[in-house]
């Protein structure tokens, strides 16, 4: 068997917490008396580091007023996580189902790579009952912002799993950028957070984990 590695993403590609996210943007920057960014343009930056999806937001602030941005939407997101629990980030349909049929061969392992802090991650995991699931997982408490390659690297370094033998899947260009980035490919899928034209450069488009088996049976052929 040649051992595989499926690194996921996780807002806009497991989970959709769009919902919890652009509501706790929304409160940091109205709490900060700034005009709230559109929703399309808080979907947009899902993925990068927060200290780096609030710049984008907001390219002119201070950095005290980045940084009270920043600990208002992680104190209201937690505060939204403690509230709804797994409902306010619900699983995709078919999530559930790929990651149990991807981790019960014995060829595949799976990963994580997301722009959620360690504590999100966890408490995300334990909420739907996916902890162990993931052999490594990489969060941006650990390393620079996506589409930086640093996560990748150390998903490859903790497996052992060759580059030529590993696949990042993910809803936004930064997923496929931070995949090329460190010489792994790059699925795309449609469901998530970025516009299909943001995913040109994945390669290959997915639009349903129903597709996913096949996506990558097509790329390790």
């Amino acid at each position: 068997m040649t051992p595989r590695l499926v690194i996921f993403d996780v807002d806009g590609t497991l989970v959709d917490s769009q919902t919890d996210i652009i509501e706790s943007m929304t409160a940091a920057f109205a709490g900060q008396g700034m005009a709230v960014p559109s929703h399309e343009a808080i979907k947009g930056i899902v993925g990068l580091s927060l200290p780096v999806a609030v710049t984008h937001l907001a390219p002119r602030v201070s950095e005290a007023r980045r940084d009270a941005l920043v600990a208002a939407y992680k104190s209201t997101y937690q505060a939204l996580r403690l509230q709804n629990g797994a409902a306010g980030s619900p699983l995709f349909p078919g999530a559930r189902a790929v990651l149990q049929r991807l981790a019960a061969d014995p060829a595949v392992t799976l990963a994580i790579a997301t722009g959620k802090s360690r504590r999100g991650l966890d408490g995300l995991l334990a909420a739907h009952g996916l902890v162990g699931l993931f052999a490594s997982t990489q969060v941006a408490d650990d390393h620079p912002s996506k589409p930086h390659p640093s996560m990748i690297h150390a998903c490859l370094r903790e497996t052992g799993i060759d580059p030529g033998q590993a696949v990042i899947v993910g809803d936004t260009e930064f997923d496929v950028e931070m995949g090329h980035a460190a010489g792994i490919r790059a699925i795309g899928v449609t469901w998530g957070y970025h516009p299909l034209k943001r995913l040109g450069r994945a390669d290959l488009r997915i639009d349903s984990f129903e597709q996913l088996d096949a996506a990558l049976k097509g790329l390790w052929a």
